[in-house]
């Protein structure tokens, strides 16, 4: 068991950062949050996250964009800083293809002052979020860590390419213990509006058409939140000197099979709109997960099935359905 931590989570109102602070909070490490509630997708939905790490007594959050240094280094100038989790990102891959300056600013300029609070502060554990969209255009399935990912077909994927160049660099010149998780598809209660699991249940359940890409031609290795906070924790409560690992949950779903799945947890038909592949999607992504399950004892649990019936169960609660 690990003694209690300070961490800091950065985009602590996001998915991923608000279920990774939750269980965090619950088992006794103290969480500083930070994020910008940028309005990229629903502010609500964040507000609402935030409100529920608001009842922890040992959660402290600053509304601070981490591209702003001087912001950043005075929230946790008095701050004695244990491990840093570094989530705040632009999230999305078809919106770099609209505002690729968000981007750049977040993901690179943002990660900079991030690592550079880690190695200035001496952090014992630096973990970051990469993602699957590094694989780009690569043919071999499933993707593993150990395959060259030199083609990024989106910026959003070049940024996290970026880092993952960047989080070495600082582990080789001074000594920062670094992990970079390659999340694949993260889905769940609480998700991401912009996200195909949320968008396609919202849509069907207004009776408008979703939009189904490359024809329904699509496999995804959609990764259940649980499993990937799981993961997530692993990674910050084991440091390496630097890793890049996936997370994702070794079983690809077909695109179809998805919708289908939410129709019946809905017990409502969609409307579909069968579609070209858009610029900068993937066909398939399939995470070799070896290596999590070696070093983090990583093992997804959830089902696609229940997992759907799960969101949909939050959803409608949600939004008093």
């Amino acid at each position: 068991m690990n003694e209690p931590a300070t961490i800091l989570i950065t985009g602590a109102a996001g998915f991923i950062g608000f279920n990774t602070a939750q269980k965090l909070l619950q088992r006794g490490d103290r969480i500083i949050g930070i994020d910008n509630l940028n309005d990229y997708y629903d502010v609500n939905l964040k507000l609402s996250r935030l409100s529920i790490l608001k009842k922890f007594p040992n959660f402290v959050f600053h509304k601070i964009d981490i591209s702003d240094k001087s912001a950043l280094d005075a929230a946790v100038e008095n701050e004695k800083i244990d491990k840093i989790l570094n989530l705040a990102a632009q999230a999305g891959v078809r919106y770099s293809l609209i505002n690729p300056y968000s981007y750049e600013k977040t993901n690179l300029n943002g990660f900079l002052n991030v690592i550079e609070l880690a190695r200035h502060r001496k952090i014992s554990n630096f973990v970051f979020a990469s993602s699957s969209s590094v694989y780009g255009k690569n043919k071999k399935l499933p993707y593993s860590e150990e395959d060259r990912v030199d083609n990024p077909i989106s910026m959003y994927a070049a940024t996290k390419k970026a880092d993952e160049l960047i989080a070495h660099a600082y582990a080789h010149l001074f000594s920062l213990p670094s992990t970079g998780l390659r999340f694949f598809t993260v889905y769940g209660p609480w998700g991401r509006p912009d996200m195909a699991l949320f968008k396609f249940t919202d849509a069907i359940v207004k009776n408008k058409p979703i939009d189904i890409y490359n024809y329904g031609k699509m496999k995804r290795d959609f990764t259940y939140i649980d499993d990937i906070v799981r993961g997530t924790i692993a990674a910050l409560d084991n440091a390496f000197d630097y890793e890049i690992i996936n997370l994702g949950n070794n079983k690809p779903v077909d695109l179809l099979y998805f919708v289908e799945c939410i129709e019946k947890s809905l017990g409502m038909k969609a409307k579909r709109n069968l579609a070209p592949l858009q610029p900068g999607d993937v066909v398939s992504t399939y995470a070799d997960i070896s290596k999590a399950q070696r070093l983090l004892g990583f093992q997804p649990k959830m089902s696609i099935e229940k997992g759907i019936d799960n969101f949909i169960a939050w959803y409608k609660e949600y939004y008093k359905i």
